[in-house]
């Protein structure tokens, strides 16, 4: 019999309980907000039965996932919303209460936020993407100014490599596919080091020896090591920005979700923003820069490294899914995942962009 997985006693009863240890007091209203890394909630509270009187009405709360992160990680993940709520960027950060911003109970680690309401940007509309980008170069001014301490970088060796080798160390690929999915997976992770990397941030350093490396790889490479490397939100998608009318008040863009927050270039908080054909992304592309350079400048050099980091993504991406399949969430809202047509679909799928990463970058 498998074990139980940690979230299955999250109960109700367990999230009301915490809340109380910290002095917020729920009205029984509990709504499970889409999470799948954490378990996050919106809570509706008592009036007048909270310790402070200027609690607000309703709040979040984040159980972090269990051994995902320390509490040292966590820490300076709120730390750096701290930063940035200290600089007037609209980013939603903890609450602090009783002089402290995380928290304990029943084995969990959990923080509290306000609740903010919103909805997706229209990333279509140019204006949004210059706001968006103005704020995300101020976002990258407070990351630049001192770097992560404990927590990770994105770079070759833990998005790709480890990714790859834990896939197969676990026998999460059918074995009708493994041989042509590895050689693929290879080949894309390769082609990064050729024409990526010697960067801190995604560097091919740590590539493993059984990994072909091109006799060629540092004349081809971006090898600037001078690109800088800095604390990014790291997981900046339509998804973790909440837009509010701009004629309200504090309207406009809202960030949400660091818990990806970590090192590397800067590009990697604007690709996730870019989508439609090569024009599209284009268009998008200049509407965010035109917005970013009004704050900071852009290192052009950067837009060689957004196919590299998609192809990273997609590599973690199916690594996160099997890590977390003990986890019942995970089989129930991703069930196609794990199959051999799934596999076959990754293997298309990095294929296209071994080519794309061939092509000539974005321009702006």
């Amino acid at each position: 019999m498998n074990a139980r997985h940690a979230f299955e006693s999250l109960t109700p009863d367990v999230v009301l309980d915490a809340l109380a240890s910290v002095g917020l007091y729920g009205d029984g209203r509990l709504t499970a907000l889409s999470s799948y890394e954490n378990r996050v909630y919106q809570v509706h509270l008592e009036h007048g039965l909270a310790r402070d009187a200027d609690a607000p009405s309703s709040v979040v709360a984040k159980f972090y996932r269990p051994e995902r992160w320390t509490d040292a990680q966590i820490q300076e993940e709120h730390d750096f919303s701290f930063e940035l709520m200290k600089a007037e960027i609209p980013v939603v950060g903890p609450l602090v209460l009783n002089g402290q911003n995380l928290h304990h109970h029943a084995g969990f680690a959990f923080s509290v936020s306000p609740q903010r309401g919103g909805r997706h940007p229209e990333l279509d509309d140019f204006e949004v993407l210059e706001w968006v980008g103005r704020f995300l170069a101020r976002i990258h001014t407070v990351g630049a100014a001192k770097p992560f301490v404990h927590r990770p970088a994105l770079n070759v060796q833990s998005f790709g490599v480890e990714s790859m080798d834990w896939l197969l160390s676990h026998d999460m690929v059918p074995l009708d596919v493994q041989a042509a999915w590895q050689k693929t997976c290879e080949n894309a992770i390769n082609l990064i080091a050729v024409q990526a990397i010697n960067t801190p941030a995604i560097g091919k350093k740590e590539l493993k020896n059984d990994i072909k490396n091109d006799s060629n790889t540092d004349s081809n490479c971006l090898s600037d090591s001078n690109i800088a490397i800095i604390r990014l939100h790291g997981d900046c998608h339509p998804g973790n920005i909440l837009w509010t009318p701009t004629d309200a008040l504090h309207g406009g863009p809202h960030f949400v979700d660091l818990d990806d927050a970590r090192s590397g270039p800067a590009v990697q908080d604007l690709w996730m923003l870019l989508s439609g054909d090569r024009r599209q992304r284009t268009t998008q592309l200049s509407a965010l820069i035109d917005g970013y350079e009004q704050f900071r400048p852009f290192d052009r050099r950067e837009l060689a490294l957004i196919e590299p980091l998609r192809t990273l993504r997609l590599i973690h991406y199916s690594a996160w899914l099997a890590r977390r399949w003990q986890d019942p969430t995970f089989p129930i809202n991703f069930p196609w995942f794990g199959s051999s047509d799934y596999w076959k679909s990754q293997i298309h799928t990095l294929e296209e962009q071994i080519e794309a990463m061939q092509e000539e970058p974005l321009a702006v």
